[in-house]
């Protein structure tokens, strides 16, 4: 078994925010890489994580205040509830 087969999408979930952020020590970079090369699954993960990052660069403080109280604060409760 080669080390890129140890590397499994569950690893890769935990690790495409420091794949997108270029902060993955060498050899991890290499095993996810080589992941992607033959993991579509991840491969549309990580293209809809980049949609994500595009999208939610494009809400405005304008748009967060017009949000309904109640959307914003079940939002808020989401992020605070992943992060526990």
């Amino acid at each position: 078994m080669s080390a890129a087969a140890t590397y499994v999408c569950r690893q890769f979930v935990e690790d495409v925010t420091a794949y997108l952020d270029g902060a993955l020590p060498e050899q991890v970079l290499s095993l996810v890489e080589e992941h992607l090369a033959d993991c579509p699954h991840c491969r549309e993960y990580l293209s809809q994580m980049r949609r994500t990052i595009v999208m939610t660069r494009a809400i405005t403080e304008a748009d967060v205040d017009a949000m309904p109280a109640d959307v914003r604060e079940r939002l808020l409760q989401a992020f605070r509830d992943h992060h526990e």
